[in-house]
């Protein structure tokens, strides 16, 4: 029998910044993200598919809307604290009532998120291929994830990972 696979798309929007680079990307920056998932599995005869696409979005997206219009920082960044110290100055370091994109909170080898101030913190540069790894890392034991791209500007990543 041939493999099935469900694939979903989710869009985010971040800014980051890479630590220690020369060029461009070493400013604070925005980008539109494309993640794509697929999960591969049997059909199930009832619904007709392999996993529900909007059930893949709804569980990627508890975790992955920490990312979604957030600043991405390395943790070494110099500019942290002081960010850190400007959103507290503001009264949004621990929330502010118009933020209600609260993702589930995570922290794991890869990175941290501070849901309630629109920050990722990561241990290694905000590319493509690394975020990518924090993602699967995040969903790796919810979804049968065969596959994830990420798209980010002109710049793309893929991984297979079965």
């Amino acid at each position: 029998m041939a493999k099935t696979t469900s694939i979903t798309k989710l869009n985010i929007q971040y800014a980051h910044r890479f630590l220690g680079y020369e060029g461009e990307a070493q400013y604070l920056h925005g980008h539109s993200g494309l993640l794509t998932i697929e999960v591969d599995g049997e059909v199930n005869e009832t619904t007709g598919f392999v996993y529900p696409c909007n059930s893949i979005k709804r569980i990627a997206w508890d975790y992955l809307k920490n990312f979604d219009h957030a600043l991405i920082m390395q943790e070494e960044d110099p500019l942290l604290p002081g960010i850190l110290s400007a959103y507290a100055e503001q009264g949004i370091k621990d929330g502010a009532p118009t933020n209600v994109m609260l993702g589930l909170p995570f922290e794991n080898e890869l990175g941290k998120a501070y849901p309630q101030c629109r920050l990722v913190v990561v241990k290694k540069v905000a590319t493509c291929e690394n975020l990518i790894e924090l993602f699967y890392s995040l969903l790796k034991d919810k979804l049968n994830i065969s596959k994830m791209t990420f798209a980010s500007g002109d710049n793309a990543a893929s991984f297979v990972f079965k």
